[in-house]
Order: C-alpha cells, then structure tokens, then sequence
C-alpha cells in the first residue's frame, strides 16, 4: 500500500498580520506529487497558520489514503512537530483547538514520523504558502499550478496542486488532489471528493451522477413533501445494505463492475447486519441485491437468517470503471491523468471501456420506481455499492450534486429510506454500523 509523505508551512507576514499556509503530500516511495494545499487566511500568526497547514495536510491525505495511511511528516515547524509529538506541551490556549483537530486527524491515520527540517528543506511548501499569500494581497484567489482567479463570494483560497502557502485557514482546503479537478460548468461543484472514498474501500463513489429531476414523482401525482408531517400510508420501507469488505476495500482499489469476494472480514460483516436484520423491529419481506458477488454474498447471509429468497437487481450493480478496475486512484492519475481529470470534471464523462456516473443515475433512477411499483406496502431491504446507495439518498433528498461528495458510507452500512403513498420520501437514518460494533 503507498505510504505518504507530508511537508507543511504557513506563515505571517508581520505576525500577526496577512497569513497562509502551504502543503504537498508525496509518494514516499518514489516523492512524487499527489496532492498539494494552499490558502491565505487572513490576518494571524505563524504558529496558527503552521498548524492550518498540517491539517490540510492530514486531510489531503486522508482524501489519498483513507483511514489507517502511514504517513511521515516534515516541517519547518519546530513548535508544531515537537507539540504533536507529544514531547512539548501547549501553553498557547489559542493553539490548544488547533492541536486538538490536528490530533483527531492524526487519530485516523498511521504517522510514522514527526520530523523537523530546516526551511531551505521545505521550500515546495514554503511556496504554496507565499503565493496563496501574493494572491489574496492582489484580491485573487489562489488556484492550483500557480494561477490565480477572481474569488466568488469569499477569499478564502482553493488547494489543488502545485504551488505554495504560509498560513491557515479556519476551514480545510476544498480540493487536495495531484491533478486540478475543473468544476463542471453550471453545477458550481468543485470536486471535493475524498479519494477514502473513491475506491473499494471501497466502490468508487465519493463521485456521483448529477441530480435526478424530481418530476417522477411529480407524475404520479404525489408532492414532494417536507418529512415533517406524521406519515401516512407507507408505500414501501427501503433499507439499503452496503456490502462486506473485500481485497480491493482493503487495498483502496477501484472496485465495480469486478467480481471481487467478501473477506473473511467482509463474511464477518455481512453475518453482523443478517442477524441484526433478522430481529425486531426490523420486518423484512424482500430481499434485492446487486448482480455482483460481494453484494450476493452479503444478501446470502441475511437471507439465510430470515428465510426469504433473493432477488437480483442488475440496474443495483456498481458504476463499471473500465480500464480502471483494480488500480489504486494514484495508478490511474499517472497512467490516465487526461481522462482522470476529465472524468471528475464533468458525470457524462465516463473511464475508458467504463460507464459514466450519469448513466448510472438513470438506471438507479430506473430501479427505485420499479421497486416502488413493485412492492407497495412491504419492507424491502436492497444490498447494493457506494454509487448505487448514495444516489437513491440524493434521489429521496432532492439534493444537487454537490451533496454526493459529502456523503460517507462505511462498508455493510445500513440507511433507511421511506416512500410514502402521497409523496414524500424521507431520510430515515444513513450509514448506521451500530451492528459491527
């Protein structure tokens, strides 16, 4: 698995005064450049925006990683590297919230060194941080590969790729990958997809589809409701079934339309969610899955402790990565950093031999209303993937885009939707995993 490298700085010019912060996480292996951070961060000190930029660059890696990376972490830093270490105390009380974030983002991950290095040795960093800086002193906002553009609505700037900061800012960077992510024309969404996510850790599916119109319901003479009313006739209960660990969960590799089996973790999982599901107040009448093994073998074991029949579902199956199946997020950015890019920047786009997310959205779309249709009044309980599941909770709120990159699922994770008879469908919990506990 790739192990990462963190360099960070941030700086104040006049401290207290104009401030910004710098990050590039690598690969340890070979040093190259995945990710990078950067932001001006108005007006504070050195030391708060060296922290702001640990953090983005702990998150960055995290979007790269996931839970449990092993990363290394060098800084110019001596205050911050020795206080994270734990050798220093924090007499500041104003840097004391800052170390408490930096702390629950180093909980996640696997740091294997704290390592201080003399500024001439963090000059990639160092530079991020100057030019978010250079930028917001001329109005602009920093943007990735050096450029700069006219900021919306606020000055905080993006982090994307390979330029340098010195500060911090009260809220993470919005984008931490290698390769700049375009913001698809009309959508206003700059991809803020964490890679954690993206992979089989599984599916790919911190990227999604754009938003489904809500006139299907609309048709069938129903509103769109509010949630807030008492419920009346239940059309049908949706639980939605997340599948087990496999390999590729492990190893964060794109994982759709390949038939990977359920670990002995992943079987482990699936037994944890059956027996929950086969007590009160749960009351299933159907079961359907996902064409694909992992999600069959899930759907196996709840049937088998509640004795109903399966039914497969080929609209339910995950987003089909084409060339990419099996590669690590980072292999596919070098071997198709054009198509990558152009992947994540617009849903109609789709990998190459693969299936884009928009495709996706309407056979999702096309399995939600035959499910409907079909078993009115019943408990319905759907195994399905990350891009499939997060598409019928974006359907059911109404949500743009935008809200799929927010959206977290934990493998078997259950969520609950229900489709009531005069038209609104409401949210009823998401990515509950009280069972594996």
């Amino acid at each position: 698995m790739t192990s990462y490298v963190i360099e960070a700085d941030g700086g104040s010019r006049g401290n207290p005064g104009p401030a910004g912060y710098g990050a590039v996480v690598m690969d340890a292996s070979d040093g190259q450049v995945l990710a990078e951070a950067a932001e001006a961060i108005g007006v504070t000190t050195n030391n708060v925006a060296e922290y702001r930029g640990l953090i983005a660059g702990l998150r960055a890696v995290l979007d790269l990683g996931g839970d449990g990376a092993a990363v290394a972490v060098r800084m110019d830093s001596k205050l911050v590297v020795e206080q994270m270490a734990g050798r220093w105390k924090i007499k500041n009380e104003g840097l004391r919230p800052l170390a408490a974030e930096a702390g629950s983002l180093v909980r996640r991950l696997r740091v294997t060194e704290w390592t201080w290095i003399p500024r001439e040795r963090n000059k990639h960093a160092d530079r991020l941080a100057n030019e978010a800086m250079d930028a917001a002193a001329k109005g602009l906002t920093w943007k990735a590969g050096g450029t700069t553009t006219t900021p919306p609505d606020d000055s905080s700037g993006t982090a994307d790729s390979h330029p340098k900061a010195t500060g911090a800012a009260d809220s993470p960077p919005k984008t931490a990958r290698g390769a700049a992510a375009p913001s698809r024309s009309g959508t206003g969404a700059t991809l803020t997809a964490k890679q954690t996510d993206l992979l089989d850790a599984g599916d790919i599916s911190e990227l999604s589809a754009p938003t489904a119109s809500i006139a299907t319901a609309q048709q069938r003479g129903k509103g769109t409701g509010t949630g807030w009313a008492p419920p009346t006739r239940v059309a049908i209960s949706l639980l939605l079934l997340r599948h087990g660990e496999t390999e590729l969960s492990i190893e964060r590799r794109f994982s759709g339309r390949g038939d990977a089996e359920l670990t002995a973790n992943g079987l482990a999982q699936a037994s944890a969610a059956a027996e929950r599901l086969s007590r009160e107040p749960y009351r299933l009448d159907v079961i359907v899955t996902s064409p694909l093994k992992r999600a069959r073998q899930t759907a196996a074991a709840v049937a088998q402790r509640t004795g109903l029949e399966v039914e497969v579902d080929e609209d339910l199956r995950e987003t089909d990565f084409g060339a990419w199946e099996g590669h690590t997020f980072t292999e596919v950015q070098r071997r198709w950093p054009a198509e990558l890019a152009a992947w994540l920047a617009d849903p109609e786009v789709a990998p190459p031999g693969g299936e884009s997310f928009a495709t996706v959205a309407h056979r999702v779309e096309t399995a939600r209303e035959r499910l409907v249709e079909r078993h009115e009044g019943k408990t319905v309980l759907a195994v399905s993937h990350v891009t499939p599941i997060k598409m019928l909770l974006r359907l059911a709120l109404t949500a743009p885009l935008q809200a799929l990159y927010r959206m977290h699922l934990d493998l078997a994770c259950l969520s609950l939707i229900e489709y009531y008879a005069d038209g609104p469908e409401v949210v009823k919990s998401f990515n509950d995993t009280s069972h594996l506990r």
